[in-house]
């Protein structure tokens, strides 16, 4: 597992193709880079966020954070239920797309991530 695996080309597609994205506060796709610090920086309106996977607990708080501010964000995230950011800012908070099989990241080289993936996506409040 890596901060430099990228979001899918598919699965970034297919989720902008419903939510027409106007920020990226975590801008590595398709074996770009991240430029800035997308925490200080103000958020769009319809964001997406495929957080680093080594500390995903700021992003989704402030996913979270957000969605009470009026905005959407959909958010690509590991599966993982036995973590706290999962538990205080996710379940009962967003709605979550549980996705079937596991992803194949772009900058991974194995074919598959050891994990399964989640989209959780916030909506305003």
């Amino acid at each position: 597992m890596s901060d430099d695996w990228a979001t899918p080309k598919e699965v970034y597609a297919e989720l902008d193709k419903e939510f027409h994205f106007d920020d990226d506060p975590c801008p590595l796709h398709f074996g770009g880079s991240v430029f800035g610090n997308g925490l200080s920086r103000e958020w769009g309106k319809v964001v997406f966020l495929n957080p680093p996977y080594s500390k995903p607990a700021p992003w989704v708080k402030r996913a979270y954070e957000e969605s009470q501010r009026g905005k959407t964000v959909v958010s690509l995230l590991k599966g993982d239920t036995s973590t706290s950011w999962f538990h205080d800012y996710v379940l009962g908070k967003a709605e979550i797309r549980f996705i079937r099989g596991r992803l194949h990241f772009v900058g991974t080289v194995s074919d598959r991530a050891p994990f399964n993936s989640i989209i959780a996506i916030w909506r305003p409040k």
